[in-house]
């Protein structure tokens, strides 16, 4: 296929993605305001309940929800890694052998923080029932998660003189049961439909040669949904979503940029709704717009011109790239996978030019805030904001406020220890990963390439999205266990600052507009807000990322 037509079919996904999400977003977001909003239990909802002993009426301090929260999470955790350990004694192709326990252990805490990180080959390590039991089941709860947090964060900003924000089982529970499965069976019947295999057993056939195959299949149809829903991007395949079970045609590759986008997009919208006001909605829909197309535009321009010679007679930087989908198709894939906090992957980042990987990290680093994941993306986002608020405040010397709430020394230091936790552990991993002989050696390049596959690893692993460049061979002890304590620090610390900024929200009374005071409606809150979050990440990683892939661009 010609590199021109490749770029109109690119184009012609990305259009389909925005008017697909365009249309989707206000009606989605408007549903699930009324879920976390209602009063309501269905029958099924009172029914787990009682089981677990939960009163729904009972709210929570935010003390009490991060408690509820971390239990949670770290009952998964335990329970993953038993599941994931006790599947080799199932017989093919429901379990398989080969896990050890440190492996076992990190991709426990991977798919619990809705990271997904696969240090593994799926079809010869994975069984199907620790696929559908054990990561999908981790796949819905761990997205709940993240839309639990941005829930109490929401209500935090809305509510005044209380301590309550809200029942974390409850959020959890109307998340999974009326949000999250409900969409899931869908897109699983749409993906059907569009040829997505379903299937357990593998397949026999004959070569053209005259001699046979064994084909692997999975349940990639029920699967996909969630992993792309979610943020989670674990594939059923080694090679995710660039293998044609998984992703078949370029109309399933829409379906997915399109899966992906979902629910951060439409999280957006939930959050005006429950503040009450719509157009604060739509200026974080800019911030995120503007992000996304920003980081859109940077990446078809590094993948599509490239001054090699090699690359140059090929048309574009090829390698690694689904012939399906061409690079510009791929491109826009790992644009929306990086910015979703997803990870899922329709070709080989490593294979991106060293720009075009710079643009990767760059969307992770910015907080994925364009849109981000599953609830993660928005209180990212609205964290973000805060902190433009205070910046802005100190320009005009005035006591900055968000939605008539206070930005005063306590909320400011959570803001402040949110955006400084990603680059702290991120950096941190990094610099201790070069200094060590051993773990260098699991790098499959050496000089800024070499640093680039760790800092990758890193990012990707703290912002929850899973992707990696395939150079870093990272099943041994040591980076199983590196990367699963950042899991856990990059998806945890944050949590308790959001929720402890709820809570604080939550107690404040109602402020009074003033003269002076910010419209956080308007196109100079969004340029605040852009303005801040790029400036922020720059100051915090331009120094990594220039001797890491701009200088291997460069080289």
């Amino acid at each position: 296929m010609a590199e021109p037509q490749w770029e109109t079919a690119a184009w012609l996904q990305v259009t389909a993605v925005i008017i697909i999400i365009a249309a989707v977003h206000v009606p989605l977001g408007d549903y699930m305001a009324r879920v976390f909003t209602s009063s309501r239990d269905l029958r099924a909802e009172r029914a787990i309940y009682r089981l677990v002993g939960v009163e729904p009426r009972d709210e929570q301090n935010w003390k009490k929800y991060l408690g509820s929260l971390l239990a949670f999470s770290g009952i998964s955790v335990l329970s993953l890694y038993a599941l994931l350990l006790i599947q080799q004694y199932l017989p093919a192709p429901w379990g398989r052998p080969g896990m050890t326990p440190a492996l076992a252990f990190d991709t426990a805490v991977s798919f619990v923080t809705n990271t997904s990180w696969q240090n593994y080959s799926p079809e010869q390590i994975m069984g199907h029932f620790g696929l559908m039991a054990g990561l999908g089941v981790q796949a819905f709860a761990s997205a709940a998660v993240g839309i639990c947090a941005a829930m109490a964060l929401i209500r935090g900003l809305s509510r005044h003189r209380t301590d309550e924000v809200g029942n974390f089982w409850v959020d959890l529970i109307r998340g999974i049961v009326r949000i999250l499965l409900p969409i899931a069976a869908i897109l699983s019947l749409v993906f059907l439909l569009a040829g997505v295999v379903q299937g357990a057993s593998p397949v026999e056939v004959h070569t053209i040669t005259g001699g046979s195959q064994t084909i692997l299949r999975a349940p990639a149809a029920s699967w996909e949904p969630i992993k792309l829903m979610s943020g989670d991007g674990g594939g059923a395949f080694n090679v995710n979503s660039a293998h044609p079970f998984e992703n078949p045609t370029p109309w399933t590759n829409v379906l997915e940029m399109v899966a992906m986008l979902l629910i951060p997009a439409s999280l957006v919208r939930t959050f005006g709704v429950m503040v009450g006001d719509k157009r604060q909605s739509w200026a974080l829909l800019a911030v995120v717009g503007f992000l996304f197309a920003l980081g859109l535009g940077l990446m078809m321009g590094a993948e599509a011109h490239v001054g090699q010679t090699v690359v140059q007679a090929a048309g574009a930087a090829a390698e690694g790239t689904e012939t399906r989908f061409g690079v510009p198709g791929s491109a826009v894939f790992g644009q929306v996978a990086t910015a979703t906090a997803d990870g899922a992957a329709n070709s080989a980042y490593d294979s991106f030019t060293s720009f075009g990987g710079a643009v990767l990290m760059g969307n992770m680093m910015l907080g994925e805030v364009a849109p981000g994941g599953a609830g993660s993306g928005l209180y990212a986002l609205l964290l973000m904001a805060l902190l433009a608020m205070f910046l802005g405040g100190l320009m005009v010397g005035k006591t900055p406020e968000y939605l008539q709430k206070r930005v005063g020394a306590r909320e400011t230091k959570l803001v402040g220890l949110f955006i400084l936790t990603g680059p702290a552990v991120i950096l941190t991993g990094t610099a201790i990963a070069m200094t060590l002989p051993g773990e260098r050696a699991a790098m499959a390049n050496t000089g800024a390439h070499g640093l680039s596959e760790a800092l990758y690893a890193f990012t990707s692993s703290v912002a929850g999205n899973g992707s990696a460049f395939a150079g870093l061979s990272g099943n041994t002890t040591w980076w199983n266990t590196a990367l699963a304590v950042a899991m856990l620090l990059g998806r945890y610390l944050p949590m308790i600052f959001v929720l402890a900024l709820a809570g604080s929200f939550a107690a404040q009374q109602r402020g009074v507009v003033t003269v002076g005071h910010v419209a956080t409606h308007r196109p100079m809150f969004v340029g605040l807000v852009v303005g801040t979050t790029l400036v922020v990440v720059g100051l915090e990683y331009f120094p990594a990322l220039a001797l890491g892939p701009l200088a291997d661009g460069l080289h």
